[in-house]
Formats: C-alpha cells, structure tokens, sequence
C-alpha cells in the first residue's frame, strides 16, 4: 500500500479492505506519499463514492473502521450520483505555547500583527491534528512560502502533522478560504482537507469566532486550493452542545471519477 501511495504521489491514497463475509461496513486504510496515516477528509469522500457507485447503494449510514476510531459514513443517492458525509472523531482543542507559536509564525514567515487578534493559534484534532492559525490578510495567505524544513522540526518537536492558515472571507458563498502545510507527512501543501476544515469547525465554535447557539448545528463552506490552481469547497458541520463547545464534527462533499485501472502486482 505504501509503494502504491508514493507511486501515486497524491497527498493521501484510500485502501479499502473489504470485510468477509462483505457486508456494507467496511475499513479504510490512508496513505501518503511517505506514511499511513489515521484518517483523511478527502480521501473517505471519495473511497465510499466510489463504493456506493460500484456497488449501487441506496442512501444509507455505514461505519468506517480507521486507525482514528469507527467513524458514522453518510450516503445520499441523488438520481445517479451520491454525496457523502463524514463523522469525525470528537474534537479536541489545545493551545499553542507562547514559545511555539513563535516558532511556527517565524517557519511560515508572518509577524504577529499578521495574526487575528481572537482567534488564537491553536492545536485542534478530529482524529488526526493541525494546527490552525487564523490571519488578517487574503494577500498575505496566497503569497505564503514557509519554510518547510523548520515545520517538520516543529512537528516532530510537538507531534502534530500539519499546519493550516486561514482568513475570514469576504464572499458570500464561502466563509473561509485557507492554505494546509504538512510536510513531515510527505505533503508540503494539500489543496483540500477535510481533517483541517472539519477541526477548524471545531476552532471557530470552541473561540467563539462566529455566532452559534446552544444544542444546534452550525454549518459552513469552506474553500481551500485557491494557491495552487487547484481550489475546492466542502461543507463543515458542527454540532454545538449545551455549553456552547463543539461536539460532533461532519464533512460533506461529492467526488468525480478520473479514471479507473487494474494493478496487477
């Protein structure tokens, strides 16, 4: 699987493994270009379209087993197409010390000034962790060069894999627009993830960065890739509980077939 994923070369290749006797739960194994990881967004999405469209499911909730727990998988048939929502882990939210928050502004070149005066810089996990950081500025999130050598120091030295900016956006149709470093785990930058959009979910409810209420569900889109000429939308949705915190956290997206292969080893 891991020669499979570096000859591939995305930021995460699925493996589904299908159980026997085959029922419709199944389990689902990620890896990048230079490791397994637990779980991954974009990845589950587009593992369980194909594997509705191939085995011409209904709409129906199954469960995902990941080396980040059992996760609930939502399938909706939609005439001859599906979309697919993601139940993370429970989300979990940490802040950043002083002296290592220093470290990470200077790894991703920004001055404090730079930084979202609420918001701050934060450890998040739904299963597998990022670390957010919000900033003031569109200019400055689309010319950012880190330096990725000082991330994965910084990532060895704290234990988390990535690191997403992002801003607040001024249109209308989507409310964040953000960039994923991750180059410890072989992805100097994602275009889309839904294990940094789903926690920052989590980060925007937990600092109050946008209106919810108590017992509710607060839901966004989020864009990412734009840098990249390879931009993306998913819709985040978190579920709020009585004291005001994030509880569950859900990714919906659909997917599009590129091509379709045999491997024979």
């Amino acid at each position: 699987m891991q020669q499979i994923a570096r000859e591939l070369n995305n930021s995460e290749t699925a493996f589904i493994i299908e159980n026997k006797p085959q029922t419709e739960n199944t389990e689902v194994r990620f890896f990048t270009p230079t490791c397994e990881v637990p779980i991954c967004g974009h990845a589950t999405i587009s593992a369980h379209y194909i594997r509705a469209i191939e085995n011409n499911f209904s709409s129906k909730t199954i469960i995902q087993k990941t080396k980040a727990g059992e996760l609930e998988i939502d399938i909706k048939r939609e005439d001859h197409n599906y979309s697919i929502t993601m139940t993370q882990a429970k989300p979990y939210i940490k802040e950043i010390t002083q002296e290592v928050q220093k470290e990470i502004l200077d790894a991703l070149h920004l001055q404090k000034e730079d930084i979202h005066e609420n918001a701050p810089i934060s450890e998040v996990s739904t299963g597998h962790s990022k670390v957010i950081v919000c900033i003031n500025d569109e200019t400055t999130l689309h010319s950012l060069k880190p330096n990725l050598e000082k991330l994965k120091t910084i990532s060895r030295a704290i234990g988390i894999n990535g690191f997403f900016v992002f801003i607040f956006s001024e249109n209308d149709e989507y409310l964040t627009n953000g960039r994923m470093f991750a180059p410890l785990i072989g992805i100097d930058e994602d275009p889309v993830t839904g294990n940094a959009n789903g926690p920052l979910g989590a980060y925007l409810v937990h600092h109050k960065l946008i209106p919810v209420k108590k017992n509710a569900v607060y839901d966004f889109v989020a864009k990412q890739g734009e840098a990249m000429n390879r931009e993306g939308f998913m819709k985040v949705m978190v579920d709020v509980n009585d004291h005001y915190e994030p509880e569950k956290i859900k990714i919906e997206g659909k997917a599009i077939t590129v091509f379709k292969t045999i491997i024979r080893i």
